[in-house]
């Protein structure tokens, strides 16, 4: 590496959700040199800070890597988009903003299977920490942080019925999932200010960019990691025509997702053998759970025809949707407020589990095409149908040793027996609140699946032909203590001195929801062990 490379005392690589927590916690006492590197820009559309861009976004390759896996069995041998944010920001950029933590048990579980420090009573102050939360301080909530937390505002009557008719099924009101309990029905929580999209730039990196120790740079595609010996020294990075090094007195931080950090391993040569020998990558570390331990969440969009004209389907056409857009501009307002899901629902599908296994999206729209998020003309409603805690493992490998080449995504969704139970008994109850009386007003007809659709093999033949990943990849580089662990408690990599792991593919399991708010908060943790780090020898981690 040449001798005039520049030098920092971290490197982030990927600046989306977690690059942009760590480019602010690490550069905040002034006594770090920092380089924050993403393959994107800064975000320049429009659409970004309007939360129902969304809708245009996750289609925009501006903003959106769109990634597909790979044709399996199992779900039709179709390819299912897999966005990933690009840009300053991530998937922040172009999510739904949800925010939910998940349950107390999931990072219990963690901690059980080796990964201490990361049970729920660890991880709750850092939750604590990032978020000002609209509602009020308790035990579980606090105001203050960088990150805005607040109820979707809109109440549609479409909505209103749906809760209520949750209610009449049996499923109780929750007024906050991230707080004592997780169980009921109610309005989701985003990460928005006043009728904005407040991304992870917004929240973190904006307010750190005029720090002299932070250095910033986009378009800039890491193609390698480069070591001595069995130390991560700095990265190569394809800036422009140039491939240009860089060099770190201390860490190579991977914040580059579930996706694209287990591919920049692998291209740099830690991996499974298997994997790479037969690319020609050189094997510099071996560590056969790069890649492997792929977790996401399935869903399936059940939808019916409304009655009325009181859905999105309409609402967004026309003179409507132009006295939409003036009611957003001069209030905040109204329907561009909306993200993916309205309205919550978290259930038990059987006796005796330890919380609810299967979580619901309300919308008041139906789509004609829910890949491409074109809705439909007629009024329509849609209840998405996701598994929390999904048994199916996956792998995400590189095919090439081109860095170019996007890698293998194989969910492998649907594999295991429970996976299955749990989303058909979902889509039942499902079903079955909708038919409950609050709806009748409302409910025209099923239409996905339709009334035809009765027993287990009919649900479960819809899921495989109609269910889509809802864009919560995690797991493909696991922290734990066994062998196919790729990083230990404190995220870094095993046997490799000077490199680190900070994304969501560190989970060891997939936590009971949407997993934005879990990256926050390793984030924030892995900011603290970092630092704490400083003034450690800098051995090779077992």
């Amino acid at each position: 590496m040449s001798a005039a490379a520049e030098t920092f005392d971290y490197i982030i690589v990927g600046g989306g959700t977690a690059g942009c927590v760590l480019a602010n916690r690490l550069t905040a006492s002034g006594r770090h040199t920092v380089l924050l590197l993403e393959a994107g820009r800064e975000a320049q559309s429009l659409w970004v800070p309007i939360p129902a861009g969304f809708s245009r976004l996750l289609t925009d390759p501006a903003h959106n890597w769109r990634l597909w896996t790979e044709p399996e069995e199992a779900t039709g041998n179709r390819i299912i988009a897999v966005p990933r944010g690009k840009g300053l920001g991530g998937s922040t950029l172009i999510n739904g903003m949800i925010y939910v933590r998940g349950q107390p048990q999931d990072y219990d579980t963690w901690a059980q299977r080796g990964c201490i420090g990361w049970g729920f009573d660890d991880v709750l102050p850092y939750f604590k920490r990032l978020e000002d939360y609209g509602g009020p301080a308790t035990r579980f909530r606090a105001k203050g942080g960088p990150l805005p937390v607040t109820e979707v505002a809109e109440r549609p009557i479409l909505a209103e019925a749906f809760i209520a008719a949750a209610g009449t099924a049996g499923y109780g009101r929750n007024r906050d999932y991230n707080g004592e309990g997780q169980d009921g029905f109610g309005y989701y929580q985003v990460n928005q200010r006043q009728g904005r999209r407040v991304s992870a730039a917004d929240a973190y990196l904006k307010p750190a960019l005029s720090r002299p120790n932070l250095s910033v740079r986009t378009d800039a595609h890491v193609l390698r990691i480069d070591f001595d010996e069995r130390r991560a020294v700095g990265v190569t990075a394809r800036i422009g025509d140039r491939d240009v090094p860089f060099r770190t007195r201390g860490e190579v931080i991977l914040a580059a997702g579930a996706v694209q950090t287990p591919q920049l391993l692998e291209l740099s040569g830690i991996g499974d053998p298997a994997i790479l020998q037969p690319l020609g990558i050189p094997v510099r570390y071996t560590l056969p759970g790069v890649g492997a331990n792929y977790i996401d969440h399935f869903c399936t969009r059940m939808n019916w025809r409304v009655k009325q004209p009181v859905t999105l389907n309409e609402q967004t056409r026309g003179w409507r949707l132009g006295a939409s857009v003036l009611q957003y501009l001069a209030t905040r307002r109204g329907i561009l407020t909306l993200g993916t899901g309205l309205a919550f629902g978290f259930v038990r599908t059987r006796p005796g589990l330890e919380g609810p296994d299967v979580q619901y999206f309300f919308m008041h729209a139906s789509y004609a095409n829910a890949a491409e998020r074109k809705l439909d003309r007629l009024p329509g409603m849609t209840v998405g149908v996701t598994q929390l805690r999904p048994q199916s493992r996956g792998t995400i490998h590189a095919v090439s040793p081109d860095p170019m080449r996007a890698p293998a995504i194989r969910p492998n969704f649907l594999a295991e027996e429970e996976d299955r139970r749990a989303m058909v008994e979902g889509m039942k109850i499902a079903r079955r609140i909708v038919e409950q009386a609050p709806m009748d007003p409302f409910r025209e007809r099923e239409m996905a699946p339709g009334p035809e659709c009765r027993t287990d093999a009919e649900w479960l033949d819809f899921a495989r032909r109609d269910g889509q990943t809802i864009y919560h990849v995690c797991g493909t580089c696991r922290m734990g203590r066994d062998s196919h662990a790729v990083t230990d408690p404190e995220l870094r990599v095993h046997g490799i001195g000077g490199l680190r792991i900070v994304d969501a593919s560190v989970m060891p399991t997939i936590v009971s929801g949407n997993t934005q708010a879990a990256v926050f908060m390793i984030a924030e943790k892995a900011a603290d062990l970092i630092l704490a780090a400083v003034a450690a020898p800098h051995a090779i981690p077992a």
